[in-house]
């Protein structure tokens, strides 16, 4: 019998008749392009810099036009250059640097104390009766109310700078994992028991991979906090860091230099937001999601 071929006026290719099913094979394979990947031709990523860019912009035009005088704010150019400056010093490396060690430093501990409650509690009855109730409250105080407390305990050297890092980034991610580990869809445990997983199975190939988006999730909620934490931290008799350059600045009313600071914080957000994205991507590669329209 003689293969018949027709033309699909929906999906424009060539498809064989029912009758012919051995013709299959003759057809050439396409791919299929989703409609949401062809509707726009400027890439994603420079679509992303244009807000940055027409804020720098704006801000620019409103710094030459005199709209914005300097001494409230300098200009972009004055910044810039206020940044080459402290660069080439390596004032602004070394501020960078320990900045950013206080910061990893406190959500490294902040981040294994909250998490490893989070666990506990939201794994075992037991210890969600002792443990979430005393965490509950606790994430009420505002840290920086704890600063006093820091000092008489600590010192006015790194240790309270760390500590209130620490103490601000534990809250976010034992609420994040919590929840995480207790709305694990039950279906899941209950395909795992039928499965005859052990505990300790159920909880490494279940629970913690389906509480992990919300981990995540906390993670970055603390990794801001923890910039937060860090400009306060920073005001305690600090001799170093970005805060110590900005409190510098304010003496004498350097407002470039306090914008440099401000940029510098925010561009590691950045970075670090940067990577808990790929690490998003990494680790829920198999977790499909929505990615707008």
């Amino acid at each position: 019998m003689m293969s018949s071929l027709h033309r699909d006026p929906v999906l424009n290719i060539d498809r064989m008749d029912a009758a012919n099913p051995k013709g299959v094979s003759a057809l050439p394979l396409q791919k299929i392009t989703p409609a949401s990947a062809t509707r726009g031709s400027i890439p994603r990523w420079v679509r992303r810099f244009c807000g940055p860019v027409l804020l720098v912009l704006i801000w620019h035009v409103a710094s030459v036009s005199g709209v914005l005088p300097g001494e409230v704010l300098a200009g972009p150019a004055t910044v810039i250059s206020s940044a080459a400056k402290l660069f080439a010093t390596g004032e602004l490396q070394q501020a960078m640097w320990i900045s950013l060690r206080r910061a990893l430093s406190g959500l490294a501990i902040g981040g294994t104390i909250g998490v490893t409650l989070a666990v506990v509690a939201g794994l075992f009855r037991l210890g969600e009766d002792l443990i979430d109730a005393p965490m509950q409250m606790l994430r009420t105080v505002p840290n920086v109310a704890l600063i006093p407390l820091l000092i008489i305990w600590f010192g006015i050297g790194e240790t309270p700078k760390v500590a209130l890092i620490a103490l601000g980034t534990a809250f976010p991610l034992y609420l994040n994992v919590y929840a995480g580990i207790r709305n694990v869809d039950s279906t899941l445990i209950e395909a795992g028991r039928t499965l005859g997983l052990s505990r300790l199975a159920m909880i490494r190939h279940v629970i913690l991979p389906g509480a992990l988006p919300n981990a995540l999730v906390g993670l970055r909620y603390a990794l801001g906090i923890a910039w937060l934490a860090l400009v306060f931290g920073e005001q305690i008799n600090a001799t170093a860091g970005i805060g110590y350059l900005m409190a510098n600045a304010r003496e004498f009313f350097q407002t470039d230099v306090i914008v440099v600071c401000l940029a510098v914080y925010a561009l590691l957000g950045l970075a670090v937001d940067f990577t808990v994205r790929t690490l998003e991507k990494v680790f829920l590669a198999w977790r499909p999601a929505f990615n707008g329209t």
